[in-house]
C-alpha cells in the first residue's frame, strides 16, 4: 500500500488485497462505501450488500446503534470492535462527536475496559511483549508491518488510572491514548503502535480468572524487570531511531526513574507526570485571569505527592520562577500532602523527587493542628489558606465539605481541581464543590462530569484532562522531527492552552475550550511545541510558515479515498 497523504481525499490508494483480505484490513476497509467499480476490481461483489453507501450514512448508522446500548461498557466494547473492523469509520465517528465519544474510548470508561479487557479481546491490536518473550523482542519489532511506526504508547499495566494493577488488561490504555492522538490531533493510525509490557500481575483476581489473557505470574520486579525494560527500549531505538515513546500508567516507583533513565536516549516523555502537569498548569494559568490572584501569589495545596503530583508541582514551580520568584520563594508556596500527611522536614520516606515540596518546620510553627503527630489536608487548608487545591490522590470524596468550606472562607474564587480518574476516584463531585463554595469555585476535573445547575444557570465542568495536551504535543514533535522532549515544551504547551482559554472573554466563561474543539486546541499546542523544540535546539530550525505547513501535512482526516488495484 502506498503512503496516504494527510488531507487529500482525492489521492488514490493502491493495494494488492482483494475480497475478504481487503474487507478484513481495518485501515483499508470501506464496507458498503466501496463503489461499484471498486467492487468489481477487488472481487467484492457478493461479499457486500448491493447498496453503495457513504461515510456519512455509515456514521449515522453506527451512532444509532451506539446510543441504543444500555451501558457505557457496551458502548466501549462496540467502539473497540469498530476500530478493529474499519478505522476510517471509527475515527469519523469520534472526530464528529468528540464530546460524546471520548469518555467512551478513554476516561472514564477505559478503566472498566482494562478491568474487563480479557472478556472482550478479539483481534490483535498492538503488541503484547511478555517477559518470557524477552529474547524475541527484536524479531517481533522487525516485522515490515511496523515500518511506518512513529509514535508508541507503552504501559506495564501496574497503575491503571486509580484502579491499580490490571496486568495485561492495561493494554486498553495504550490503545485508548493512541486513539486520542488520531481523533484529537490527526496523527495517522498506521504510524501509531500500542505496546503492553507484560511482566505478570499481583492482581490475584486477574491471575485466577480463567478468561485472563496475560502471563499468569506474579509481577516481576527489581533487576529482572529493569533488564527487560532495557531490552525493550534498546530494541525500539534500533528499530525506530526517531520514534516518540510515551510511558503510560507505570507505578510511581518506576515512572519517574524510567523517565530519568531514558529521556536523554530517545524522544520520550511520561504523560502521567508531564502531560498531567501541563494541563493542570494551563488550567491554573487560565483561572488566574478570572481570580485576579497572580501566579506568584498563589498558595497551592496538593493532595497526592506521587509521580503525577510531583510533576504538576515541578512545572508550576518553574512557572513561578519565570514569573519572578526565587527557587526558595516558589517552593514555600506549595503544601504537598501524601500518605503520611504534609511533607515537612523529618517526614519519613521522602523521595528525592519530593524534596522541593518539603516545608521547613519553621514554616508551620504556630499552626493549629487537629492532632500533633500528623498534619492532614484539613490542617493545611485551615493554616496555609490555599488559593488552589489540586487532587491526584485516587481517593474518592477526600475533598470533604469541611475542607472545601474552610478553603472558601479565605479564597474569594477558590480553584479546585479533583483530577483523579476514573470518575469513581474523583476527590469530589462538582455539584458539591459549587454548593460548598456558594457557586464561587473554579473547577477542573480529571474525568468528564455533566454541567451543574446553579441558581438557574447551567455551569459546564471543565475536564482538565491530558487530552488537551498530549495529542498536540505529539503532533508538534512529529512535525519538526524533534530528537528529544524537553521540559520547556510542556511549559509551552501549558501556556498555549491558557492563551486560548475562553476565560479571556470574561469571568463567567469556562477555563478550557469545549472538548469538541480539541482538534483546534491540538493545533495550537503543536505550533507552540514545535517552536519550543527549535528554540531548545532539539529540532532543525524552520520558519513559522514552514512549521505551520509541516503540522498541517501531518493531520490525517478520516475520509474514504479511491482505490486502484496494484498489479
Amino acid at each position: 500500500m502506498n503512503s496516504v497523504s494527510a488531507d487529500d481525499p482525492g489521492e488514490v490508494i493502491e493495494t494488492r488485497l482483494t475480497g475478504f483480505d481487503l474487507l478484513n484490513h481495518p485501515m483499508l476497509n470501506k464496507g458498503t462505501a466501496f463503489t461499484d467499480e471498486e467492487r468489481a476490481a477487488f472481487a467484492l461483489h457478493g461479499l457486500l450488500p448491493p447498496h453503495v453507501g457513504t461515510l456519512d450514512e455509515q456514521v449515522e448508522r453506527r451512532l444509532r446503534v451506539l446510543r441504543e446500548f444500555e451501558t457505557d461498557f457496551e458502548r466501549y466494547s462496540f467502539l473497540r470492535d469498530l476500530q478493529d473492523i474499519n478505522e476510517t469509520l471509527f475515527y469519523a465517528v469520534l472526530v464528529r462527536n468528540l464530546e460524546e465519544t471520548l469518555p467512551l474510548v478513554y476516561t472514564p470508561e477505559v478503566g472498566e475496559g482494562c478491568q474487563r479487557f480479557s472478556e472482550i479481546w478479539r483481534k490483535p491490536r498492538g503488541l503484547f511483549l511478555s517477559l518470557p518473550l524477552r529474547d524475541q523482542i527484536r524479531a517481533i519489532l522487525r516485522h515490515p508491518r511496523y515500518d511506518n511506526v512513529r509514535v508508541i504508547v507503552v504501559s506495564d499495566g501496574e497503575r491503571i488510572l486509580g484502579l491499580g494493577d490490571q496486568g495485561a488488561g492495561g493494554m486498553g490504555i495504550p490503545i485508548g491514548k493512541l486513539a486520542l492522538y488520531t481523533a484529537c490531533a490527526g496523527i495517522h493510525p498506521k504510524s501509531a503502535l500500542p505496546i503492553q509490557l507484560d511482566v505478570g500481575t499481583d492482581n490475584v483476581e486477574r491471575r485466577q480468572d480463567p478468561l485472563y489473557i496475560g502471563w499468569r505470574h506474579e509481577r516481576v520486579r527489581g533487576p529482572e524487570y529493569d533488564a527487560f525494560v532495557e531490552d525493550f527500549v534498546s530494541s525500539v531505538i534500533d528499530r525506530w531511531p526517531h520514534v516518540l515513546l510515551q510511558w503510560e500508567d507505570f507505578a510511581g516507583s518506576n515512572a519517574g526513574r524510567l523517565l530519568d533513565r531514558y529521556r536523554d536516549r530517545l524522544c520520550t516523555f511520561n504523560d502521567d507526570i508531564q502531560g498531567t502537569a501541563a494541563v493542570a498548569a494551563g488550567a491554573l494559568l487560565a483561572a488566574i485571569r478570572v481570580t485576579g490572584v497572580p501566579l506568584i501569589d498563589q498558595r497551592i495545596a496538593l493532595l497526592g505527592a506521587g509521580s503525577a503530583g510531583v510533576g504538576i508541582a515541578s512545572l508550576l514551580l518553574a512557572a513561578m520562577r519565570q514569573a519572578g520568584l526565587s527557587e526558595l520563594e516558589a517552593r514555600r508556596r506549595f503544601y504537598a500532602v501524601d500518605l503520611n500527611g504534609l511533607l515537612v522536614e523529618g517526614t519519613p520516606g521522602i523521595r528525592d523527587a519530593q524534596a522541593p515540596l518539603v516545608q521547613p518546620r519553621a514554616a508551620i510553627a504556630g499552626w493549629k493542628l487537629e492532632r500533633p503527630d500528623r498534619i492532614g489536608l484539613q490542617d493545611v487548608v485551615l493554616n496555609a489558606r490555599p488559593t488552589t487545591l489540586i487532587g491526584v490522590s485516587g481517593q474518592p470524596g477526600v475533598f470533604t465539605e469541611n475542607v472545601i468550606r474552610t478553603m472558601a472562607q479565605s479564597a474569594a474564587r477558590p480553584v479546585i481541581f479533583p483530577l483523579s480518574n476514573p470518575t469513581s476516584r474523583s476527590e469530589a463531585k462538582p455539584e458539591d464543590l459549587l454548593k460548598w463554595t456558594e457557586g464561587r469555585a473554579m473547577i477542573g476535573t480529571g474525568s468528564p462530569f455533566p454541567p451543574v445547575n446553579w441558581e438557574g444557570r447551567s455551569i459546564p465542568i471543565d475536564q482538565t484532562n491530558n487530552s488537551y495536551v498530549f495529542p498536540g504535543l505529539g503532533l508538534g514533535i512529529l512535525a519538526v522531527n524533534a530528537r528529544r522532549v524537553t521540559d520547556a515544551m510542556f511549559m509551552a504547551a501549558a501556556q498555549a492552552l491558557a492563551a486560548i482559554s475562553p476565560a479571556q472573554l470574561g469571568q463567567a466563561a469556562r477555563l478550557l475550550p469545549p472538548v469538541n474543539e480539541l482538534r483546534k486546541v491540538s493545533l495550537a499546542v503543536a505550533v507552540a511545541v514545535g517552536r519550543q523544540a527549535q528554540a531548545d535546539g532539539v529540532a532543525d530550525p524552520c520558519g513559522d510558515d514552514a512549521l505551520q505547513g509541516r503540522i498541517r501535512a501531518h493531520v490525517w482526516e478520516p475520509v474514504y479515498r479511491p482505490y486502484r488495484l496494484k498489479r
